[in-house]
């Protein structure tokens, strides 16, 4: 039985992940700080401990630690979503070096956050253009970090995910209770660019970027067609049957955020991304049309 270890794999993504994978006859295990189940494996992020045994004969390990940017930008927690990323990755390149037999593949999350705010010119692997604020920053230090760790005997994929569509957790969640109360209208100018992946095709990327043996570095995991934020609210009050959605302007969703606790880029930021590499190796997406991802989504 092949081994998957997914590191901050307690979480929504590490969950969707897991629960494929089991289905596909992996042995799914979870490096986390606080286990509870059945292959959960206990680790810090920080430390070397007993859990580096558990990468040896690993076919893969997929990295997706990380305290979550659904946060205020407070010093406290921009600390806490740097450290959390750049350490955990400086930990597992190491431990994957101390091993005898390491994992043959190491995947470490990104973000599609890492382009720059875009309407119009699309973002690739190749020619996106990469910006520098907080959040692109932090992507680009994630980046340098498991870049700059020399592997020799693992294949390394940087995971670019966008917004992932998924039935127990992500932005689907807050965005769903907003249209059922009413406002689930445009947010801001609404044609800011939504790239976003359901997770069912979030999980088949990762599958087949295991099996094509020759594929490694930067991969963008989006649909190949954004939609925007006008669409998908539209397309959120079709599929829950709600009449009507109040628009919210920027100074309202400012307003929201302060009160929720967030920032308003998570909204507001046009991210124009392109799956160009997917596309061009054959991956064959699942889910491309916003409506019908979340009628398959909410209503099954």
């Amino acid at each position: 039985m092949k081994t998957i270890i997914i590191a901050g794999g307690s979480g929504f993504l590490g969950q969707i992940l897991k629960d494929y994978f089991t289905k596909k006859d992996y042995l799914v295990k979870i490096l986390t700080r606080s286990p509870k189940h059945k292959n959960d494996i206990y680790w810090n992020a920080k430390d070397m401990g007993k859990w580096t045994k558990e990468l040896e004969k690993t076919e893969v390990l997929i990295n997706l630690t990380g305290k979550s940017v659904d946060c205020r930008y407070t010093e406290k927690n921009k600390k806490t979503i740097y450290d959390s990323r750049i350490n955990s990755t400086q930990l597992l390149g190491l431990a994957i070096n101390l091993c005898k037999n390491p994992p043959k593949i190491w995947m470490n999350s990104s973000t599609a956050t890492i382009y720059k705010h875009s309407l119009k010119n699309t973002m690739t692997e190749e020619h996106g253009e990469i910006g520098d604020d907080f959040s692109m920053n932090i992507a680009k230090s994630w980046e340098k970090a498991f870049n700059s760790i020399t592997n020799p005997k693992t294949r390394k994929i940087i995971l670019r995910t966008s917004i992932v569509l998924g039935k127990n957790g992500g932005a689907l969640i807050p965005l769903k209770r907003i249209t059922k109360f009413g406002l689930g209208g445009k947010q801001g100018k609404g044609n800011q660019k939504v790239s976003w992946i359901h997770e069912l095709d979030f999980a088949k990327t990762i599958e087949f970027l295991i099996s094509c043996e020759n594929l490694s570095g930067v991969f963008n995991l989006c649909v190949p067609n954004p939609t925007n934020n006008t669409k998908l609210m539209k397309s959120l009050r079709k599929v829950l049957k709600v009449p009507f959605g109040i628009p919210q302007s920027k100074s309202l969703l400012k307003f929201g955020a302060k009160l929720i606790g967030t920032e308003i880029e998570l909204v507001l930021k046009s991210r124009n991304v392109i799956p160009e590499r997917l596309l061009r190796n054959g991956y064959s997406f699942k889910h491309v049309e916003i409506e019908s991802a979340l009628s398959n989504l909410l209503n099954h």
